[in-house]
């Protein structure tokens, strides 16, 4: 299976090929691209798009008309990826969970963020936006995309260290994560189940919206070493049970890393060599 960003490429070729862009952008002309043309049907109620070839080589891409717009915009970059990645489908579970999702339709939703999101249009977009769950809103209104979709490429293209999770059923199912929070080894383990009391944890349980505030590092970064203030702001879909997280450090506040310490022969010279830290605890509370 071809890895992410080698589908990024591919779809970004793709879009060359589509001529010049304008947003919202046009997914007829994503479909017109593999020869195909766009049908709106009634489908079952789980059931996105499906696609086929007619007898005359004309593609066919049928969407579900009950869904709302942007689902179907999603469903028809999705059908196209399939064509483009040449990967065959595999609608065994619904798009709209992260359970046991194979990784060929994995492939193909990234596909359609790329064409959904163009990098060339999106990047700009998000180095001049705040941090906030309304800020990936906006986006996401101007690109006529979804919330989950425009909230992970948020993330990942922030220059900020941040992650945007997204949570089913109370636990954690996927997390994308910005350049610089990978670097400092930022960990959000899929399948954890949200902090207890976090904020996210909360409106899940009823609790309405209030806006952004802090977070405890320790519960949501796995082996997370380093101080630093931690925001979250967040969203609960009631109708899915999922819910999505956005989280953010204030590079202000955040503490560099800890320096490694050197290693030190103590049976040759008795005593570890002092380097500055200190062997006590910092007093940091951890959960």
């Amino acid at each position: 299976m071809i890895d992410e960003l080698g589908i990024a490429i591919k779809a970004r070729e793709f879009i060359k090929r589509c001529g010049p862009l304008a947003l919202p952008v046009s997914v007829d002309a994503y479909a017109s691209q593999i020869g195909g043309e766009v049908i709106k049907e009634t489908l079952e109620e789980n059931e996105d798009a499906w696609s086929f070839r007619d007898k005359g080589g004309k593609y066919r891409i049928c969407v579900n008309c009950a869904h709302n717009a942007r689902r179907q915009r999603f469903s028809v970059c999705h059908e196209v990826a399939h064509v483009a990645l040449e990967i065959a489908s595999d609608h065994s579970t619904p798009s709209w969970s992260y359970s046991r999702r194979p990784p060929g339709e994995i492939a193909c939703d990234v596909f359609a963020a790329e064409l959904l999101l163009p990098y060339q249009l999106f990047k700009p977009r998000v180095n001049g936006a705040g941090m906030s769950i309304a800020a990936i809103g906006s986006l996401a209104d101007e690109f006529d995309a979804s919330l989950i979709s425009t909230g992970s490429r948020f993330a990942t293209f922030s220059r900020e260290l941040c992650a945007f999770v997204v949570s089913e059923g109370g636990k954690v199912r996927y997390s994308a994560r910005s350049a610089r929070l990978r670097e400092a080894k930022g960990w959000i383990r899929p399948g954890s189940p949200l902090p207890t009391d976090s904020y996210s944890a909360r409106l899940r349980a009823g609790e309405r919206p209030s806006g952004a505030e802090d977070a405890d590092p320790d519960s949501w970064l796995e082996d997370w070493a380093r101080d630093g203030a931690l925001f979250e702001d967040a969203l609960h879909l009631g109708h899915w049970d999922q819910t999505l997280t956005l989280l953010w450090f204030d590079d202000e506040q955040l503490a560099a890393p800890a320096p490694e310490r050197k290693q030190w022969d103590e049976d040759r010279y008795k005593l570890r060599e002092l380097d500055g830290v200190l062997p006590w605890p910092s007093g940091k509370k951890r959960r």
